[in-house]
């Protein structure tokens, strides 16, 4: 008996490792084209169900799914309530792998084929080319997932007679619940619904329970995922976490619904008129209440939403809630919030500047709010720092652009700080006119047509203050000691009209990097890069 509980966890093991590779496989094949899907084609919350559903029934992974909803949800791509409709798709989607094991893997004697399959799939992953790799790890994947179940099966059969339904809790309220439990803790355990319930449906086919206690199971086991979820999500960004307690509320109270239904559908299927075999009616049951919470859940996801977003607010500064640490294993989700969150960044610096150059006296809460902005940036360079590694030439350049944004954003905060000259523009009317086109022109970034205007405005800007610096330089030179300025205010002066330059400078830099990033092109070169700042610096 012992080596048979041996065997029969190294069967589950198989099939998690099954999942793993499955999962892993499809996604890096088919994971551009169905991260565009999931963008594209989530417009309400009933297009995200349908599409979150599809989506993690072809990847195998509902965390997967959820993930980059959030993803998309932190870079300003999707609204809650959209992405609301993905998690609960996924919740569909999951259960189709219990679909694949009850009638491929019970149903069909597969073990035959499972090993040449895994023997295929190794050599695809060691001498294929990139994307027949992943190939090769999908099939070798899902060929354990029945290599796992036909272990699984020969194990559990010696437990036939020797484990009965009468071992486990009675079909009461009391044992439903304990049952419910324990489907909880095993899916706790292994970290999948779909090895949880792949385990059910071994349990049921040894004799070993009774289909109402395997339906008390499942239901504990989609409660489960939601543990999971819940620590993935610990110290993510604000979407992360309303994600995470979305899918905790969503599936308690589905899994509420389903602990009613449990008499009636055990009801429907006892009858002799209906021949159900208790495996097809396990996972008809996994599916068939996940897809009535959904429909139940639709109608509401806009008060649901409200909902979660009172419970989870904005925790720190807004600035930087987009970024989550659980992107960062993503470059493509962990460079679109980045990106986003950059844009944030990029319009509170340009609204800063032109309070502190309209307004010099520097209040209490405003110099707060310059350290936030220092802190931001610190963050957010942290951040982008921290994304996993890629080859992709067009990430590589992103990370490149952003970092050059936020060296200008540094040295533009840094000026913002700088009171003595932003005090002296006011004393000069030359200045004083220079500084009024200046924050006009900053002013105006917030409500033009596009990136490519502002970045045009801010270089004829930058090229008006060169040609003024010369003649402001020569003007004020005239004006001796004697003859109404001393050399403090001169200096002042001569100072204020070279912070007019370098802001301009940086204001450019910053949209032409600005622009490069929307376009998706290559920034200038570093070497460039610090020629120009040591020239205007």
């Amino acid at each position: 008996m012992f080596a048979d509980i041996v065997n029969a966890l190294g069967g589950v093991g198989l099939f998690l490792f099954g999942m793993i590779w499955l999962t892993e496989g499809l996604r890096e094949l088919g994971g551009p084209a169905l991260r565009h899907a999931l963008a594209h084609f989530t417009r309400t919350p009933l297009s995200g169900a349908a599409t979150g559903a599809v989506t993690t029934a072809l990847i195998q992974s509902s965390s997967a799914t959820t993930v980059t909803a959030v993803g998309f949800v932190s870079a300003g791509l999707l609204t809650f309530p959209q992405a609301l409709g993905i998690i609960f798709g996924a919740n569909i989607g999951t259960t189709v792998t219990g679909w694949i094991t009850a009638v491929l893997g019970f149903k069909m004697d597969l073990g035959q084929i499972t090993l040449p399959l895994v023997f295929l799939g190794a050599l695809a992953r060691m001498f294929g080319g990139p994307r027949l790799k992943f190939a090769g790890l999908a099939l070798a994947g899902f060929a354990l997932l029945f290599l796992g179940i036909d272990v699984m099966k020969s194990s559990l059969s010696g437990f036939e007679g020797l484990i009965t339904p009468e071992d486990f809790p009675r079909d009461t309220i009391f044992g439903r619940l304990a049952l419910i439990g324990i489907g909880m803790a095993i899916t706790i355990v292994t970290q999948s619904s779909s090895a949880g319930v792949a385990t059910a449906l071994a349990v049921l086919g040894a004799g070993a329970i009774n289909l109402p206690q395997a339906l008390a199971l499942v239901i504990g086991m989609d409660v489960g995922t939601t543990v999971t979820a819940a620590l993935a999500t610990l110290g993510g960004s604000t979407a992360a976490r309303r994600t995470g307690l979305s899918h905790v509320i969503y599936n308690l109270l589905t899994a509420t619904m389903a602990f009613f239904l449990l008499t009636p559908y055990s009801t429907l299927i006892a009858r002799p008129a209906v021949p159900v075999d208790p495996q097809i009616a396990l996972v008809a049951f996994h599916t068939g209440f996940n897809v009535l919470g959904v429909i139940l859940i639709l109608p509401f996801t806009t008060p649901f939403a409200r909902l979660v977003t009172w419970i989870v607010r904005d925790r720190g500064t807004v600035l930087t809630g987009a970024l989550g640490k659980e992107l960062l294993a993503d470059p493509n989700l962990a460079y679109d919030a980045a990106a986003t969150t950059l844009d944030t960044l990029v319009r509170a610096h340009f609204t800063c500047l032109s309070r502190r150059i309209l307004h010099p006296e520097m209040s209490r809460d405003e110099a707060a709010h310059l350290r936030q902005l220092r802190e931001a940036i610190t963050e957010l360079r942290a951040y982008v720092e921290g994304i996993a590694a890629t080859d992709d030439p067009a990430r590589i350049a992103q990370r490149a652009t952003i970092l050059h944004v936020l060296d200008h954003l540094s040295r533009l905060q840094f000026r913002c700080t700088q009171d003595s000259r932003i005090a002296a523009l006011a004393r000069d009317r030359r200045l004083s006119r220079l500084a009024r086109v200046l924050a006009l022109c900053v002013a105006q970034t917030g409500s033009d047509e596009g990136l490519s205007t502002s970045e045009s405005r801010f270089k004829r800007l930058r090229h008006l203050m060169q040609d003024q610096r010369e003649i402001f330089r020569l003007h004020t030179m005239e004006q001796t000691p004697g003859r109404g300025l001393s050399a403090e205010e001169m200096g002042l002066r001569l100072d204020a009209m070279r912070w007019l330059l370098r802001v301009s400078y940086h204001l450019w830099r910053i949209t032409f990097h600005m622009l490069k990033l929307q376009q998706g092109r290559a920034p200038a070169s570093p070497q460039r890069e610090a020629a120009v700042d040591v020239l205007t610096d």
